[in-house]
C-alpha cells in the first residue's frame, strides 16, 4: 500500500502540481510533436524512481512513464472541447489503473477476483442503486406535483444541477452509514436547509417548498434504506 501511496503522490506531483498550463496547451495543440509532453513523460518516470527509492523498481518507472505517455497521446489525439471533461475523467482512471497494476506485479501480488468477490458486488449494486435509478424513481413519484415556475431566475441554474445535487447527498449518506458517521448525515441535510431556505423564501412559492421538501425526504430516505440494507448484508458475510 505504501508503495501506491508513494506512486500517486508521483503522479499528483507530474499531472498537476509541477506541470504548468502552457504545458498543457501545447500538447493540446501539437499533440505529439509537442517537446513538453516527452519533458512530461520524463518526469513522471522519474518521480516514480525516486520516491519508490528502490533500485529494483527503475525498470518499473520507465514502465510507468512509458504507459504514461501513451494513455496521454490517445487522450490528446481523441478528446474534443465538448468531450475535455469525460477523457479526464478516463484519462486520471487509466493512470490509476496503471499504477495499481505495476504495484501488484511488482510485489508479486495477484490481481483481486473481484467477480468471485460477494462484498464487492453488494457495495456496487448500492452504489449504482443511488445515482440515475433513483433520480429517476424520484423523479417519477413526485412528479404529479411539479409546480409551475413563477421565477425567472430558476432558468439560470446550471443543468441538471439539481439531479447531481441529489446523486451526490445520497451518495454521502451512503458512504456516512457505511463508515457509522450517522451524525453527518444530520449536517448534510441541515446543511442542504440551509442552503436551500434563501431561494425557497425568495421564491415565496408554498408549493415549490412542499415539492422540494417532498423530494429531498424521498431521497434521503432511499438513501437511509439502501445504506442500511447494505451495511445488513455486509454483516452477514463477516
Amino acid at each position: 500500500m505504501i508503495l501506491f501511496i508513494k506512486l500517486l503522490l508521483a503522479h499528483l506531483l507530474g499531472d498537476f502540481i509541477w506541470q504548468p498550463n502552457s504545458w498543457v496547451a501545447n500538447k493540446e495543440l501539437k499533440k505529439h510533436k509537442s517537446v513538453y509532453l516527452y519533458i512530461h513523460i520524463l518526469l513522471h518516470g522519474v518521480l516514480a524512481a525516486v520516491l519508490a527509492a528502490e533500485i529494483n523498481f527503475i525498470p518499473y518507472a520507465v514502465v510507468i512513464a512509458v504507459m504514461h505517455g501513451i494513455v496521454d497521446l490517445i487522450k490528446l489525439n481523441f478528446q474534443k472541447p465538448k468531450t475535455k471533461r469525460t477523457w479526464f475523467i478516463v484519462d486520471q482512471i487509466a493512470h490509476v489503473l496503471i499504477l495499481i497494476g505495476i504495484v501488484l506485479l511488482y510485489e508479486n501480488k495477484p490481481i483481486p477476483d473481484f467477480w468471485k468477490d460477494n462484498q464487492f458486488w453488494i457495495l456496487l449494486t448500492g452504489f449504482l442503486l443511488l445515482t440515475k435509478p433513483t433520480s429517476i424513481f424520484i423523479k417519477t413519484i413526485i412528479s404529479i406535483w411539479a409546480p409551475e415556475s413563477k421565477n425567472s431566475n430558476q432558468n439560470n441554474s446550471l443543468i441538471a444541477a439539481g439531479n447531481y445535487i441529489g446523486i451526490l447527498e445520497r451518495l454521502f449518506v451512503f458512504g456516512f452509514i457505511l463508515t457509522g458517521h450517522f451524525e453527518a448525515i444530520g449536517f448534510l441535510l441541515a446543511a442542504k436547509s440551509i442552503f436551500r431556505f434563501g431561494d425557497l423564501k425568495e421564491a415565496k412559492d408554498r408549493k415549490l417548498t412542499e415539492y422540494v421538501l417532498i423530494g429531498t425526504l424521498i431521497s434521503f430516505g432511499i438513501a437511509l434504506l439502501v445504506g442500511l440494507a447494505v451495511q445488513a448484508l455486509l454483516l452477514q458475510l463477516l
